[in-house]
């Protein structure tokens, strides 16, 4: 995470959550068009209106701070069943899930993957690839989000 996107979410968070809301994590995609996308979650679910208010207490926010120069577009929504995973806290709760991970620099000869979750060791993350067993450091994974079920 950049040191932007960490002041941003620094900036953010507290107001999300005073709201009764988990900030679940953020994005910020820069460049042309740049847009800001932010988590909201909680146990009863997350509806159009949730997102809605939420978009409007931070909108005020980021207006007054102005963090980000320049047009970008925000976006507020729920983690969905393919969410993404910010923390190794997230990671967590999802252990036995299939995950899909882009990492920074390959492991196992690959830098994208789908596997299983079975543990989290310390900052290491212990995945099961089709039977092989693997270690990846948190620090490594650039991306990572659920494997959306249907059952």
């Amino acid at each position: 995470m950049s040191r932007r996107t960490e002041e941003i979410q620094a900036m953010l968070q507290p107001v999300v959550e005073a709201m009764g809301y988990e900030f679940w994590g953020m994005e910020y995609l820069q460049g042309r068009g740049a847009t800001l996308r932010i988590f909201i979650d909680r146990e009863e679910g997350i509806s159009v209106d949730d997102c809605a208010m939420i978009s409007h207490q931070v909108s005020g926010v980021l207006d007054v701070e102005d963090p980000i120069s320049g047009e970008y577009n925000l976006e507020v929504s729920s983690p969905g069943m393919d969410r993404p995973l910010f923390t190794l806290e997230q990671w967590s709760r999802y252990i036995g899930d299939d995950v899909q991970i882009r990492l920074l620099a390959p492991v196992a000869g690959r830098r994208r993957l789908t596997a299983t979750l079975t543990a989290i060791d310390g900052d290491d993350v212990l995945l099961d690839l089709k039977g092989e067993a693997l270690r990846v450091p948190f620090a490594q994974v650039d991306r990572a989000s659920l494997v959306a079920k249907f059952d």
